[in-house]
């Protein structure tokens, strides 16, 4: 059984790589420079940004812009807008840059901007609660709108980066036509497989170095590297930690350790017992060693060992000022005991209910180091006493599985750095109604108060402190275990030039400044 599963996992990157070189052969003909890039996920049928989190995968192939972004140093940069005026606490005023087409040719206008906000705040989008707070988008004339929110928010013009809010064409079938004013055009797409790009002559910026692109979407972490290795592919998105020695020996080859705003956490379901005991969910935390988890299972390469809910190099993280949990399996297995999960039969296991205690963590493979990380929290808290086990799911079925519930433990990855405010993590994690906490079944009515009231101050300081009254109630409370803070390994060929890794991830991977050198 084990011959022919890897005979067919073979077969599987054999018709990978042919795939590869048939593009590969198609592009030679070109007179230009076509980069061929092996990314970690993306779209599925639909290539509407406004689709659940397809914004993220066009914003990364070049295709759409929102009219705020995130430059390299986390500032706030104006994309399709040139700035904003705050009129009042509750109403904004957005100046669009003049002269910049969509792809067809039609000039980008205020029209377009409402209706790109408009269709995501319509109850028939899956994530239009992210946009309850604003009451009204509004045309004042072609190159001005007017944004309104139902009471002071604060993170108003950080919310318009997340690429959910990607300025779109109207009137086009965007599930099949993406239409946008990015760098690069849309020219055809093959699910699960790759997605074309071409240059955006008349792109309003800096002229694209490159003439076009391939993506291709590699979920097993190997084959990226293999791919790279190869010279099918130039440059390949999280490469495994295991293989960045092998890249390096390579002399046409580097491997770029990015520190990003990425972190790796363990969803704990409080909607079922015992995890929803405090004392167990503490219990855990203590019972896990993060630094090992990061000498091991990223090679010492893939990460530090994490705090609190948010990044050390954020600047709204509090982690100077938490008490973090420190490893001590003699404190887990007392808080274990005080919550009625004891050593009851002297078979060395721990009993709950008059049964084993086991703990199935559920993950997913397509980021490389999930899968040796639930594996060494397997092993740690096996060490303790419960009996555990890790479930390699594929990624659509692990966010399902955690939306309804079916998990013990879910290892995943989430991006803290999407807008540069932390409303956005802190919010989806912990907040009441968040898409986060609805996974684990946290809910907090002092973290919620608090949370509303950062949003409603936009004195900086004042936020800060209701932000580290969140962080600190949320180590206290335990809904999740934060185990570390990624840095990507990004491989590419050194004929790459140009590429950023930008420590909001890989939202920017394909921009004007990428190129192909001789």
């Amino acid at each position: 059984m084990i011959r022919i599963k890897a005979f067919y996992a073979m077969v599987a990157i054999l018709l990978i790589l042919l795939s590869i070189s048939s593009t590969s052969l198609a592009d030679s003909s070109s007179s230009g420079k076509i980069l061929k890039a092996d990314l970690i996920f993306g779209p599925d049928e639909n290539l509407d940004p406004a689709y659940k989190y397809t914004g993220w995968y066009m914003h990364e192939a070049g295709i759409y812009e929102t009219l705020f972004s995130l430059d390299e140093n986390m500032n706030l940069v104006p994309t399709l807008a040139t700035g904003f005026d705050q009129i009042s606490d509750t109403e904004y005023t957005i100046h669009l840059r003049t002269g910049v087409k969509f792809h067809d040719g039609t000039p980008l206008n205020a029209d377009a901007v409402v209706y790109s906000l408009e269709r995501v705040m319509d109850s028939s989008n899956s994530r239009h609660g992210e946009f309850g707070f604003i009451e009204s988008v509004k045309a004042v004339d072609d190159n001005t709108v007017t944004i309104k929110t139902k009471k002071p928010h604060s993170p108003t013009i950080a919310s318009l980066i997340d690429p959910l809010v990607s300025i779109v064409k109207p009137d086009v079938d965007l599930n099949s036509t993406p239409v946008g004013t990015g760098p690069f055009k849309f020219e055809s797409f093959e699910k699960d497989v790759k997605l074309n790009v071409v240059r955006n002559d008349d792109y309003w910026g800096d002229k694209p170095k490159l003439d076009g692109a391939v993506l291709y979407f590699v979920s097993d972490p190997m084959t990226r590297a293999m791919q790279l290795e190869g010279g099918d592919v130039d440059i390949a998105l999280g490469i495994p930690q295991t293989e960045v020695e092998n890249l390096k020996s390579q002399s046409d080859l580097e491997v770029l350790s990015e520190v990003t705003l990425r972190e790796n956490l363990i969803y704990i379901n409080m909607k079922k017992a015992p995890f929803d005991n405090l004392l167990v969910r503490q219990a855990l935390n203590h019972a896990i060693d993060r630094q090992v988890i990061v000498d091991t299972a990223l090679e010492g390469v893939g990460g530090i060992a994490a705090i609190g809910p948010l990044s050390s190099g954020d600047k709204w993280s509090a982690n100077d000022d938490l008490k973090p949990y420190e490893y001590d399996p003699s404190k887990a297995k007392e808080l274990l005991i005080q919550a009625g999960i004891n050593y009851t039969d002297g078979d060395g296991w721990l009993d709950f209910n008059g049964k084993p205690f086991e703990i199935t963590i559920k993950t997913y493979t397509s980021r490389s180091e999930n899968k040796p990380s639930a594996e060494v929290v397997a092993a740690q808290l096996e060490n303790i006493g419960i009996k555990s086990h890790v479930e390699v799911v594929e990624s659509g079925a692990f966010s399902s599985d955690l939306s309804q519930g079916n998990y013990d433990l879910g290892l995943g990855s989430f991006n803290t750095g999407t807008t540069g405010d932390p409303d956005y993590t802190l919010s989806k994690h912990f907040g009441s109604t968040g898409s986060e906490a609805k996974k684990t079944g946290y809910s907090n009515p002092d973290v919620d108060k608090w949370l509303d009231e950062a949003r409603a101050t936009s004195n900086q300081d004042e936020r800060m402190e209701y932000y580290k009254k969140v962080q600190e109630q949320i180590m206290k409370d335990s809904p999740e275990i934060i185990l570390f803070y990624l840095n990507v390994l990004v491989g590419e060929n050194k004929k790459v030039d140009g590429f950023v890794m930008y420590p909001s991830s890989e939202i920017n991977f394909l921009t004007p400044e990428l190129s192909l050198e001789d």
